[in-house]
């Protein structure tokens, strides 16, 4: 799925879509050349490795309309989310949380050049949950930010009742789902990456600290 075409037939996007996506590749090739936004041997699978890995994720939340993006460095996923889901009928909102001011000046860019629906926080994540800067969310996503247990312990103020958290993460997914139930009650599924042949999405519900599981 390593080109634009490839990515258009596998999500059944726009001609639109994929042209702000292209844009997003050139400014993420420009930009790459003085911050860290993506590891380097990545960008030549960046369709596959970038926005497919991101993509998939909006069809397990068609619903969504306020997503929070924890740790969003290069904007994968939640800037991705963001142009995939530019031309829904009602209007969305994703919420891009990172401390590096570099990296946020690149996804305030990113989010003006494609118009995509995406707000950049530059703060680190206990204080946007602290501040109340980000609100509660529909969809909770990261990738490659921390394990679950700990990823829980930040992306948990960001839960109400009824949000799903839809982590991306790696061949140890089933490990990282033990570990953290030592500490948490949460109901979860896994999904088959459609971008990595040993990814797993998580998709998290209603989690619970147990008694007794605090810092």
């Amino acid at each position: 799925m390593n080109s634009a075409a490839e990515f258009a037939r596998t999500f059944r996007v726009s001609h639109e879509t994929v042209e702000k996506l292209e844009l997003y590749e050139r400014l993420l090739v420009q930009w790459q050349k003085a911050v860290n936004l993506v590891a380097p041997k990545t960008i030549p699978q960046i369709w596959q490795r970038h926005f497919a890995d991101s993509a998939q994720l909006v069809a397990l939340a068609p619903g969504a309309r306020t997503w929070v993006d924890l740790g969003s460095g290069g904007g994968f996923p939640g800037l991705a989310i963001a142009i995939m889901i530019a031309n829904q009928k009602e209007c969305a909102c994703v919420h891009l949380v990172e401390s590096n001011a570099r990296k946020c000046a690149f996804l305030s860019e990113v989010a003006r050049r494609t118009g995509a629906p995406a707000r950049v926080h530059n703060m680190r994540i206990a204080d946007a949950a602290a501040t109340g800067a980000v609100p509660v969310a529909d969809v909770v996503t990261s990738r490659a930010l921390a394990s679950l247990d700990a990823l829980l312990d930040m992306a948990h103020p960001f839960f109400g009742n009824a949000s799903t958290g839809l982590f991306l993460k790696g061949r140890e997914a089933e490990v990282e789902i033990a570990d953290a139930q030592k500490r948490w009650a949460f109901e979860v599924r896994s999904h088959a990456s459609l971008s990595d042949a040993e990814g797993r999405i998580l998709e998290i519900g209603k989690p619970m600290l147990r008694q007794g599981g605090g810092q």
